[in-house]
C-alpha cells in the first residue's frame, strides 16, 4: 500500500495563485512589523490558501506484475536436416526447467517457422511481434530463439523490435556442416512454342573446397534433356527446348556431395510459360456447302489461330468457254502449300473433299509423311467420302481410321458417347451427355464404314462410328463420318455443343497435354494438391508423391468420373512436389519454386549476432554448452546480459494499481477546525 498527496484546487488556478501570492505578501508585513500574534495570523492565511488548494490524502493499492519472457522455437523445414529437431526439443526441455525457477517471469512459448504459411523463409521476429502484442514494452525481459540461425524476418535496428530487453540465440546444428546447393541466375519467365530459352545457373558448394567437378541432370517436366559437367562456383547456362503451352517445369540438379547436410536444395526448379506463336491450320473445302462457315467461324474465333482457307469453286475440269484473263478465282497453291510449307501447318482439314485433280497423288504422299512425323489431320466427311473421287483412294488410305462401304445411313438418329468416349477427354462430360439420349439435337446421316480403327467416341444407328481418332506414327488422324454438325452450329432442335467437341477436337489433333487420353496432372488449390490421372482404363495404379524434402508417400487415387481418378492431400511444405505412378510423372509447385528455406541450410550463429549484440544479448551453439542452453540469471540492473555461458533476462519492477483511497483534509468539519484554530489561536495570543 502506498501513501501520497493530492490536490484539487476549488477555484482556477491563476486565482489560487493569486490569493497565495497575497497571503504571502501579508504574512511578510505582518511578521516584518513583529506584531503580537502574527507567526498565527501568517499560519491562518496559509490554511485558508491550503483549503482553497483542497489537498487530499492518497492510498494506491497495487499488485506487482509478471515479467514477460518470450521463447520462439524455430518450426521451419530446414530444422528437419541431420539432428536438429532433437537438439532443439532436449534444448527447450532444459530451458523450461531453468526458466520455472525464474521467480516473477511469465514465459510465453512460441512455435513459429512451420506448414506451408511462410512463402518468404523462416520468419521468426514476425511470430515473437504477434506474441508479444498485448505486452507492455516495460514488461518485457527478453526473447529467446532456439532456431538453426537461418531467420529471414530480422529486424534492421533494435528500436524497430518495439521493447528494450535482451535477445538471445540458442542456434541447433554444428559447426562446419557441409553442404551443396543449386542456384539460379537467369530465368525467362515466358518462350515461344518451338523455340528454346536459356536458362543460367551455378553450383555452389558450403563447407567443401571449391572448384571441384560436378555432373549435372536437367529435365523438362520430368523428362531428362540434358547432363552437363560444371565447375563448382562457376555460372554455366543450359539451352531448354520449350515443347508446349502452358508451364514447363524446368529442374536442374547437382550431383551430391559426400558428407552433406540434405541434397533437397541440390535441386532448383524454374517455371517457364509456353506461347504458341500461331496455330497455323490450313482449311480445304471441297465445294461450297451450307456448313462450311461453321469450321471457318470457330477457328477465326480463336486470336491464337492462323488460318488458310481454300474452297475450290471450279475445279480444272470444268469448262464452260469463259476466257482465263477474265476469271476473279484465286488458284490454288498446291505446290506451296503440300509440298515447301506443308510442314508449318499444326493441323489440316479435309472438309467435304473429293478428289477433282486438284492435288496430285504425290502431295497425298507428303501428307502422309507428314502425319507419320508428327502432323495432324482432320476429315470431315459426307457423301463425298463414298464417291468415286473419294479421300480414301489415295494414298491416305494407309492412315484414315475407317473405309467406307459405299453407302450411307440415312435417318434421324441422335450421336451417343460410346463407353470409350465417356472416358476420353475430347468427349469425356460433354454438355448434353449426361442424359439419356443426349440433350442435342439430331443428324440425319452418316457414313457406313467397316474395318474401323482407332478409338470410335461417338456413334449413331446400328452403333456406326460417327467420330473416330487415331495416332499414325508421330501424328494423329480424326474422321468425322457426318456432314449434319452445322446443324448443331445454327441451333436446329436446340443445338448442341459443337464449340466444345471441335475445340477439343482440334486441340486433341494438335497435342494439347490436357487433353492426353494417359495423363497424370497435379494442381494446387488453397492449402491442398489434387492429383488427377486420366485415362481409358477401368482402374489406376497408386502414386507415389514425393516432397519437396525428399520424402515419400503412397497416394490411392479415387474415381470421380469416367476415365477420371482423383485425390486430394494438404500441401504442407513449400516447393516442388512430384507424382509418379510409375509410367507418368507430374510436378506442382506451391508458394516459390526456389522457398529462401532451402536456400541456405547450414546452420548459422552469424546471421543472428548482429541483433543480438544490438541489444547485449548474445547467441550460443546448443552443441557448446551443457544441456543446450546457458546459465538463466535474473539482472535488475546493469546493461551486460550475456557471457561466455550464461544469459541474462531483464526483471522488471512493474505493478497495477487495484484499488485507490482519498481523504480531503480540508473538508467539511475537518477543513472548518483547522481554520477556526488557525484564527483563535492569533485572536488569544494578540489578547495577552
Amino acid at each position: 500500500m502506498n501513501l501520497g498527496l493530492a490536490f484539487d484546487p476549488l477555484v482556477p488556478l491563476p486565482w489560487l495563485i493569486g490569493a497565495g501570492v497575497a497571503a504571502a505578501i501579508v504574512a511578510v508585513l505582518v511578521l516584518a512589523a513583529r506584531s503580537r500574534g502574527a507567526i498565527f495570523r501568517a499560519l491562518a492565511l496559509a490554511f485558508a490558501v491550503l483549503a482553497l488548494a483542497n489537498p487530499s490524502l492518497t492510498r494506491e493499492e497495487r499488485e506487482p506484475l509478471s515479467t514477460v519472457v518470450a521463447v520462439v522455437v524455430d518450426k521451419s523445414a530446414s530444422q528437419q536436416f541431420g539432428d536438429r529437431i532433437a537438439m532443439t526439443e532436449a534444448a527447450r526441455a532444459e530451458l523450461k526447467t531453468r526458466l520455472d525457477r525464474l521467480a516473477g517471469a511469465e514465459v510465453r512459448w512460441v512455435d513459429a517457422g512451420g506448414g506451408a504459411g511462410d512463402v518468404d523463409g523462416t520468419r521468426l521476429f514476425s511470430a515473437l511481434a504477434t506474441a508479444l502484442a498485448d505486452v507492455p514494452p516495460e514488461r518485457v525481459a527478453g526473447a529467446i530463439f532456439l532456431t538453426d540461425g537461418r531467420v529471414h524476418d530480422i529486424p534492421a535496428t533494435a528500436a524497430a523490435l518495439g521493447f528494450r530487453a535482451p535477445v538471445h540465440a540458442i542456434v541447433s546444428g554444428h559447426a562446419g556442416e557441409r553442404d551443396r546447393r543449386v542456384a539460379l541466375t537467369s530465368t525467362p519467365r515466358f518462350g515461344i512454342v518451338g523455340q528454346r530459352q536459356t536458362v543460367g545457373y551455378r553450383v555452389e558448394d558450403e563447407g567443401a573446397p571449391a572448384g571441384a567437378r560436378v555432373g549435372v541432370t536437367v529435365r523438362r517436366d520430368g523428362e531428362v534433356v540434358a547432363r552437363p559437367i560444371v565447375t563448382a562456383g562457376q555460372p554455366a547456362n543450359v539451352d531448354i527446348e520449350i515443347t508446349h503451352a502452358g508451364a514447363n517445369i524446368v529442374e536442374i540438379e547437382a550431383a551430391g556431395l559426400d558428407g552433406e547436410l540434405t541434397p533437397v536444395n541440390n535441386r532448383a526448379a524454374v517455371s517457364i510459360d509456353g506461347v504458341r506463336d500461331k496455330l497455323r491450320v490450313l482449311l480445304v473445302s471441297g465445294e461450297p456447302h451450307v456448313g462450311e462457315r461453321t469450321w471457318r467461324n470457330l477457328l477465326k474465333s480463336d486470336a491464337n489461330v492462323d488460318l488458310v482457307h481454300f474452297t475450290i469453286l471450279r475445279p480444272p475440269e470444268k469448262q464452260d468457254g469463259t476466257p482465263i484473263n477474265e476469271l476473279s478465282l484465286i488458284a490454288f497453291p498446291t505446290r506451296e502449300l503440300f509440298q515447301q510449307k506443308i510442314k508449318d501447318f499444326d493441323l489440316i482439314i479435309f472438309d467435304r473433299y473429293a478428289q477433282q485433280g486438284v492435288l496430285p497423288m504425290i502431295y497425298f504422299d507428303n501428307i502422309v509423311r507428314y502425319v507419320r512425323e508428327g502432323g495432324a489431320v482432320l476429315v470431315a466427311a459426307g457423301a463425298d467420302y463414298i464417291s468415286d473421287g473419294s479421300i480414301f483412294q489415295t494414298p491416305l488410305e494407309s492412315i484414315l481410321p475407317a473405309e467406307p462401304t459405299g453407302t450411307m445411313a440415312e435417318q434421324p438418329y441422335r450421336a451417343a458417347l460410346t463407353p470409350l468416349g465417356q472416358r476420353h477427354p475430347v468427349t469425356r462430360a460433354l454438355p448434353g451427355s449426361e442424359s439419356n439420349p443426349p440433350h442435342w439435337s439430331r443428324f440425319f446421316r452418316v457414313v457406313d464404314t467397316v474395318n474401323a480403327k482407332g478409338t470410335s467416341v461417338l456413334e449413331g444407328p446400328g452403333n456406326r462410328p460417327v467420330l473416330l481418332l487415331d495416332r499414325v506414327g508421330e501424328g494423329r488422324v480424326a474422321l468425322l463420318l457426318s456432314d449434319h454438325i452445322w446443324l448443331w452450329a445454327r441451333g436446329y432442335e436446340g443445338g448442341g455443343p459443337y464449340i466444345d467437341l471441335l475445340r477439343r477436337l482440334s486441340h486433341w489433333l494438335m497435342k494439347e497435354p490436357d487433353l492426353e487420353e494417359e495423363r497424370l496432372r497435379m494442381t494446387a488449390h488453397g492449402g491442398d494438391i489434387v492429383v488427377e490421372r486420366q485415362t481409358m482404363g477401368d482402374a489406376v495404379s497408386p502414386v507415389t508423391i514425393t516432397t519437396p524434402t525428399g520424402q515419400t508417400r503412397s497416394l490411392t487415387l479415387a474415381s470421380a468420373a469416367p476415365g477420371l481418378f482423383r485425390a486430394t492431400f494438404p500441401a504442407d511444405t513449400l516447393g516442388l512436389w512430384r507424382a509418379n505412378d510409375g509410367a507418368l510423372t507430374a510436378l506442382v509447385n506451391v508458394g516459390p519454386l526456389n522457398p529462401r528455406e532451402f536456400a541456405e541450410v547450414t546452420s548459422n550463429t552469424e546471421v543472428l549476432k548482429p541483433i543480438a549484440e544490438a541489444t547485449n544479448g548474445g547467441v550460443w551453439r546448443m552443441a557448446d554448452l551443457s544441456g543446450g542452453v546457458p546459465r538463466v540469471v535474473a539482472v535488475r540492473s546493469g546493461e551486460r546480459f550475456a557471457g561466455e555461458d550464461w544469459m541474462g533476462l531483464a526483471m522488471r519492477d512493474v505493478s497495477v494499481v487495484r484499488g485507490l483511497g482519498l481523504f480531503p483534509l480540508f473538508a467539511g468539519l475537518s477543513g472548518l477546525l483547522i481554520l477556526m484554530a488557525g484564527i483563535a489561536a492569533a485572536w488569544a495570543r494578540e489578547g495577552r
